[in-house]
């Protein structure tokens, strides 16, 4: 039985997987066979600054389906997984059938099984983590952080040991306290048709390294020049892979070559962490293969 077959045309679609696995392509298969919105679940890919690095949908794929939640946010403003769920929820709202595609496994996590109504975080504190951060690594923080909380987040993602780090800081309280608070989740796993990617690891690290090459092809270059006069290593939008090492090559610190290395590498390196995440947290979701 194929995959298609097994999805109801009336049923949400959830799309996750690591980088470069061909998820769009499978979202948009669905929504071109099938109707419905393709929602996007990736953190970076909501920011107006990033298209062709980000790997967003081209224009043309977005003039054969809806896509909605791509490239909507200003590269300076503060966009969290609480902001997403709001978004999300606009669109459920409007009755619209949707396929939630993306890498971004709190995203999905928060969706399916609830999100803590933990206070933002205050703009000083923010500031005082980034400046320990670039003073002391990011394992400074996580070295604060209590036992239960390291047990459940990403300990090797800066960005989830910071945040953790920022709620324990600001409200007193651990992260994993709040997350035992969780209300009840907007869109649970069981009303949805859920596919994970799992995908053979060379054969994705043979595609990211011909992604990459492909995107400087693409216009990823100019993107980043674009992006010169205000660049700001300490914004999310920045987190872009591929954005800092552009810069570098821009800003004269090292050739284009070795700034193409540097992001295949570090993007081999995030679609692991991703992998690990998405078969710790998603074992029960169909696994799909797009080699077979």
């Amino acid at each position: 039985m194929t995959l298609m077959s097994r999805i109801s045309p009336e049923q949400p679609v959830l799309i996750a997987g690591p980088t470069a696995s061909g998820k769009s392509a499978l979202a948009l298969e669905i929504a071109e066979s099938q109707g419905g919105v393709i929602v996007n679940a990736d953190a970076i890919q909501v920011y107006d600054n990033w298209r062709v690095l980000t790997a967003r949908p081209s224009i043309h794929d977005e003039t054969c389906a809806k896509h909605l939640l791509y490239g909507h946010i200003p590269y300076d403003s503060e966009y969290s997984v609480g902001h997403w769920l709001r978004d999300v929820s606009g669109i459920l709202a409007q009755g619209l059938r949707p396929i939630i595609v993306g890498g971004t496994g709190l995203y999905f996590t928060a969706l399916t099984q609830g999100l803590a109504d933990i206070p933002a975080t205050p703009a000083d504190l923010r500031t005082r983590a980034n400046a320990r951060v670039a003073a002391e690594g990011y394992q400074a923080l996580l070295a604060e952080l209590d036992a239960e909380t390291k047990a459940r987040i990403d300990i090797q993602n800066p960005m989830r040991v910071q945040r953790a780090w920022e709620v324990l800081t600001a409200t007193g309280r651990p992260l994993a306290v709040w997350q035992d608070e969780t209300p009840p989740p907007m869109l649970p796993v069981k009303t949805c048709v859920p596919v994970l990617f799992d995908v053979d690891k060379e054969w994705l690290n043979a595609r990211i390294a011909r992604r990459f090459a492909q995107m400087i092809k693409l216009g990823a270059l100019e993107e980043a020049r674009s992006n010169l006069a205000h660049w700001n290593p300490t914004l999310l939008s920045s987190k872009a892979i591929g954005a800092p090492e552009l810069m570098g090559y821009l800003q004269g610190t090292c050739t284009l070559e070795d700034a193409q290395e540097k992001a295949t590498v570090a993007t081999r390196q995030f679609a692991k962490r991703q992998r690990t995440w998405f078969r710790s947290k998603m074992k029960n979701w169909h696994k799909y293969n797009p080699e077979l």
